[in-house]
């Protein structure tokens, strides 16, 4: 049994009520451990604010989906007129609405940059491999929860995305159309379609989501945070156990962060009032037309933040199919022929080349476009043991590694805005060049992140006061 703390009878109230928590349930233990005792490098900058922010935007998201939740109907017939009604006829419906349908983009937005944080600092090297497994995780599950709402408020843009999307999965051989009828519940979009999207949408998959948030969290904490200098600072400590460039997470970066939200909010709310549709790109023109089965959009796109993802799923064609069969046939010679390695893994590079090569040819080029889609994302998860650069920090690299992150970043942009329009000879060779580019940044990683000698890096962080 535990041992109860005894406090002086002429304590404050507020004192004696926390003694009284604390013996019966570690607050201020939780508190110490990960705000005022948890020693974050002294170095931080702007870009590692958008961890909070998204845990900010998440917070926002479930306490809007509760009360979207009271109003709405899942139902094929009523949907659509439910989400009106909230729009309206509820008491403030159009700004819990407003806030949530924001939220969905400002959640993205705020996690592709943390994601770029953690890609230009290294903070996926060790020892937080797991934390960056756990993030990817993250946003995985942030997609399927995204694209299950998206179909809910049942406007013309939802339904037939949904449609693309769902009949997409019936390219997989073999399990293919019996995996999309599972997931549509019906041989077409439906009433049952609406119906496990929002049970997912709603119980599910938030609930993966918020455990693998504080796994993330978990993870993050047991290792310590990393910083713009990529060093360890638990290397270096005083006398008294702590790191000498550390500071206490609360107060110093608990005001900073909390300065951060403060900022993201006016931005935040002058969206929701001023600009929620963002121009269709946060919340489309054809979602204001009721779905209509019968009626084809003129052009079917997902939203801004699936884009460059659909972008790659778009970009493999028969004619592409053969530019990815050279890659893998040349990608197997430079194997062979360059690298030292037993006859017997020779052998099976070969092989695998020549079975690849072969599926390519057999398989129908739809499919491969949905392989890339989600190997687009998947590729991701094996970042950290991708990378072998002797240093973590982009400050240390060799200084084109800069110019070759900068140009990722663009290729990442055009390929988002490419996913936005309709399909054009131009533009899909553009997208087929930022596939290639996309693929070929993760892939050759192993080889381009050694090459070219890193800058010296300090043994201390480096700080300038501010």
């Amino acid at each position: 049994m535990a041992e109860f703390h005894e406090i002086s009878p002429n304590a404050a109230a507020g004192e004696k009520l926390l003694n009284w928590i604390d013996n019966r349930f570690p607050l201020s233990k939780l508190f110490k451990e990960h705000m005022s005792e948890y020693y974050a490098p002294k170095n931080f900058n702007i870009w590692y604010v958008f961890g909070v922010l998204s845990l900010l935007v998440l917070v926002i998201q479930i306490v809007t989906g509760i009360f979207l939740v009271m109003h709405y109907k899942p139902d094929a017939a009523l949907a659509f007129g439910s989400v009106e009604y909230i729009m309206r006829d509820v008491p403030w419906g159009w700004l819990i609405r407003y806030m949530h349908s924001t939220g969905a983009s400002a959640f993205f937005l705020v996690v592709y940059l943390h994601m770029y944080r953690g890609l230009i600092y290294g903070s996926y090297r060790k020892p937080r491999e797991l934390t960056w497994l756990f993030g990817c995780g993250i946003f995985l599950a942030l997609m399927a929860e995204a694209f299950m709402g998206y179909l809910l408020p049942w406007g013309q843009m939802s339904y037939w995305g949904a449609q693309v999307i769902v009949n997409l999965f019936s390219a997989i051989p073999f399990i293919g159309p019996d995996l999309a009828l599972l997931i549509r519940g019906d041989f077409v979009v439906g009433d049952a379609t609406l119906n496990r999207f929002f049970s997912f949408h709603v119980i599910a998959v938030p609930l993966v989501l918020l455990g693998l948030v504080v796994a993330h969290i978990i993870a993050l904490h047991e290792v310590g945070s990393n910083n713009p200098d990529g060093i360890e600072i638990k290397a270096t400590k005083g006398p008294d156990g702590i790191p000498l460039d550390g500071i206490p997470f609360h107060p110093y970066y608990s005001v900073h962060d909390i300065f951060a939200v403060s900022v993201f909010l006016m931005v935040f709310t002058a969206i929701i009032f001023f600009a929620p549709e963002m121009g269709g790109y946060f919340l489309e023109y054809n979602n204001f037309i009721p779905a209509n089965p019968f009626q084809t959009p003129l052009h079917i796109a997902p939203v801004w933040y699936f884009t460059p993802f659909y972008s790659l799923l778009r970009a493999v064609t028969t004619e592409m199919m053969y530019a990815l069969i050279a890659c893998v046939v040349v990608g197997a010679v430079l194997s062979v022929v360059k690298i030292k390695m037993a006859s017997l893994f020779k052998g099976l590079i070969v092989g695998a080349a020549v079975v690849i090569v072969a599926m390519m040819l057999s398989i129908d080029a739809k499919f491969w476009g949905v392989v890339a889609m989600g190997a687009g994302v998947v590729i991701l998860f094996f970042l950290p043991w991708l990378d072998n650069s002797a240093v973590k920090s982009i400050r240390y690299r060799p200084s084109w590694h800069k110019y070759l992150y900068g140009i990722f970043v663009i290729n990442f942009l055009v390929l988002g805005y490419l996913g936005t329009q309709p399909p054009s000879a131009i533009g899909s060779r553009v997208a087929q060049a930022g596939t290639l580019f996309y693929f070929g940044f993760f892939i050759l990683m192993p080889w381009w992140s050694r090459i070219g000698t890193p800058k010296p890096v300090p043994d201390r962080v480096t700080f300038t006061a501010h």
